[in-house]
């Protein structure tokens, strides 16, 4: 089953000039969100990242970014998870 989180939320940022192709981030990505094209990561499906950050905690060249804990995905999990209601940065604070 493929997990789907929000559209177009997720702030995962690949800069192609910085990627090697070693191809880490793609084995460290629990969604397959990532892949490699011609030697080059290339994001493959946006909207299923969870915003995790192994794949940028795991690039030695800083060619991945994405702002971990702090996306919609994760404040609806944490508000599962709690039983509190999801909050974001996107929502400045408040319930989403």
């Amino acid at each position: 089953m493929k997990h789907r989180y929000l559209k177009n939320v997720a702030t995962l940022q690949v800069d192609e000039s910085k990627c090697v192709g070693c191809g880490v981030c793609t084995e460290v990505c629990p969604h397959e969100v990532l892949e490699l094209s011609m030697k080059k990561v290339q994001i493959r499906d946006r909207d299923a990242c969870m915003e995790c950050g192994a794949c940028a905690m795991n690039c030695s060249f800083g060619a991945i970014t994405v702002k971990a804990g702090v996306g919609c995905a994760y404040a609806i999990i944490k508000g599962s998870l709690t039983g509190s209601e999801p909050t974001c940065d996107c929502c400045s604070g408040k319930p989403c």
